[in-house]
């Protein structure tokens, strides 16, 4: 469960919009030779880690987009 240590029901549904979106822009990028779980995995605990700083879905999904790519 990636968003297991999240407790608010609203926190939740905001980082799985946000890691939906998020990972619709990074699957196509990604090479076959990727472990494309792992990397949605990362994408997830990123998500976790912005859900409080970020002010709505759409703002968690760019900054986590922009930390997956900075650390890709």
């Amino acid at each position: 469960m990636p968003f297991s240590s999240l407790r608010d029901p609203v926190d939740i549904a905001r980082a799985q919009a946000a890691l939906d979106a998020a990972w619709e822009k990074i699957r196509p990028s990604l090479d076959e030779r990727q472990d494309r779980e792992r990397e949605r995995q990362r994408l997830a605990s990123i998500v976790t880690n912005l859900v409080m700083v970020a002010i709505d879905d759409e703002d968690l999904a760019r900054r986590a987009l922009e930390k997956f790519r900075l650390h890709a």
